[in-house]
């Protein structure tokens, strides 16, 4: 398909003959129409502080909690876990769990 070909003379004489007359051939600019005001964004609340404790957890190969020792009992935890492994089928290991401290 051939293309029209656009003469700019032609188009150039039009304009300023439209001048001379005084109307004006400007494409007229719309203003935009008015933004709506942004939505207040919420405001984030604090972030609680949350006190945790950390303990040492018994748990078989299924990863169940067997037994649950205070932190500075890991020699006992680690003994208990032995005790498990060597007169059960499963292996049991030792690992650190922290919990919530529920404060009133």
């Amino acid at each position: 398909m051939a293309r029209k070909v656009v003469n700019r003379k032609e188009l150039r004489e039009e304009v300023e003959a439209a001048e001379r007359a005084g109307l004006d051939t400007a494409v007229e600019k719309k203003k935009p129409a008015a933004k709506a005001p942004a939505k207040r964004k919420s405001r984030a609340k604090d972030p609680v502080d949350v006190r945790m404790r950390v303990f040492w957890g018994v748990f078989n190969q299924a990863m169940k909690p067997v037994a649950m020792f205070d932190h500075n009992q890991k020699k006992a935890a680690e003994k208990k876990a032995a005790a498990l492994s060597q007169s059960g089928k499963t292996p049991h290991y030792v690992q650190k769990v922290k919990q919530v401290i529920d404060e009133p």
